[in-house]
């Protein structure tokens, strides 16, 4: 009886010290080896993208379609005017959008159409053109978990990057901008 009891007791130690070792092993690996667990793998890195074939929003840039994108290094950001951290990436958006080297196109998911527009006359405007998946069909096909995702082209239209949450200064120093160096440099020769 008396050792059923400890054995009761010390259940939930076990079980925190579990947990406690699985947290430890994700930071220690963040640390080392530069691991992300919101580094969701793409099946279509290195493939062509999917069709682009969306309509434009009520009002604004011209809608999403191959020409486009055709022989330009393509930023392809997903996003929704009722997403907070589409919001707080915005202001990336609009300093990439400043970058000669490449196009940033929109793919607006799941949203109200006006909604949408004004969300970009209010923010600004950092696409050269943005479709709308109402449907959120399209998404689907990029493999799109949720809102925001970016995704980077090269100059073929293949997918050779894919960032999942919003994207910060981090993210644009680290990753977008040295892919985007190497893409121009790549495309030039």
């Amino acid at each position: 009886m008396i050792a059923g009891r400890r054995f009761a007791a010390a259940v939930p130690l076990v079980v925190f010290l579990g947990f406690a070792a699985a947290v430890g092993s994700n930071l220690y690996r963040e640390v080392e080896d530069g691991y992300s667990p919101s580094a969701l793998p793409s099946a279509l890195i290195g493939e062509i993208h999917p069709p682009f074939a969306l309509p434009r929003l009520v009002e604004g840039p011209p809608a999403v379609n191959e020409d486009v994108i055709k022989d330009s290094v393509t930023i392809v950001n997903v996003f929704a005017s009722w997403c907070v951290p589409c919001r707080q990436e915005h202001p990336f958006l609009m300093l990439l959008s400043s970058d000669p080297r490449v196009k940033v196109v929109g793919i607006n998911y799941k949203d109200d159409s006006n909604d949408a527009t004004a969300f970009l006359q209010n923010e600004g405007n950092p696409y050269v053109a943005v479709g709308t998946d109402r449907s959120g069909r399209q998404s689907i096909d990029w493999g799109v978990y949720g809102v925001p995702e970016t995704f980077v082209l090269d100059k073929a239209g293949r997918i050779v990057f894919k960032h999942v949450g919003p994207l910060d200064e981090k993210a644009i120093a680290n990753e977008l901008q040295p892919l985007i160096e190497q893409l121009s440099a790549t495309a030039n020769h």
